[in-house]
């Protein structure tokens, strides 16, 4: 299958920039100068502090650079094969919100969950000083907005490449709900790990959330 069949790069260029800019990010973070990357990360008590200054109304331009790394975090990750795995769900799952809402419904979903999925690990740790990092909180927006949308209508078979035929939308609302519960059983159980699973609930529920309330319905789906 060439790129060019069903116009991939023409619906697709933007969700395929936002990729490409990751992977040289990743670059960069490989094999810049050490530390270089760690003003973009989260970290959950920096975020903390500025926001007790909004409110006690000592913000600084600083604090406000401080709440921009609850986007800039997600265009980092912590090695290869973390990068690659966070872009094979995004690519499937994003390129299902392009296919099915468009570019700008894409583009509002990506930035709402980066937040959002960002925003969910602090406030389960207001107080850690570690970073945070990775798109993974974004990745389970777009499984959340998938999931929503396949509830609410009745969605064609999804074709995204390289996947050589459609496939069914109950499987991957299935792979969906599998990949959430396991996330929430790990936060109930407070497992010790490296993985930011209020991030990724975080994401989730808003990527649920606007598929329920907030997106149009698809031209290409049907009423349930």
């Amino acid at each position: 299958m060439k790129w060019y069949e069903n116009g991939v790069i023409r619906q697709q260029w933007m969700l395929l920039l936002l990729i490409l800019v990751m992977c040289l990010i990743q670059g960069f973070q490989m094999f810049g100068p050490e530390g270089a990357d760690d003003r973009f990360m989260a970290v959950p008590l920096e975020v903390t502090t500025s926001w007790q200054a909004v409110r006690s109304g000592d913000a600084t331009i600083d604090d406000g650079s401080t709440f921009l790394t609850l986007i800039s975090n997600t265009f980092l990750h912590g090695g290869a094969s973390h990068l690659v795995f966070n872009l094979l769900f995004l690519w499937i799952f994003a390129a299902l919100a392009v296919e099915l809402l468009g570019t700008r419904w894409m583009l509002v979903v990506y930035f709402l969950t980066a937040v959002s999925g960002s925003l969910g690990h602090i406030l389960l740790n207001p107080y850690e000083s570690h970073q945070l990092l990775g798109a993974s909180g974004v990745v389970m927006g777009f499984e959340g907005l998938y999931l929503g949308m396949a509830v609410r209508w009745r969605l064609p078979d999804p074709h995204v490449f390289p996947i050589a035929r459609p496939i069914p939308p109950v499987n991957l609302v299935v792979l969906t709900v599998i990949g959430i519960s396991f996330d929430y059983y790990q936060l109930v159980e407070r497992f010790q790990s490296n993985v930011a699973y209020g991030a990724h609930l975080g994401g989730f529920i808003v990527g649920l959330f606007m598929a329920c309330f907030v997106v149009p319905r698809p031209g290409l789906a049907e009423k349930r």
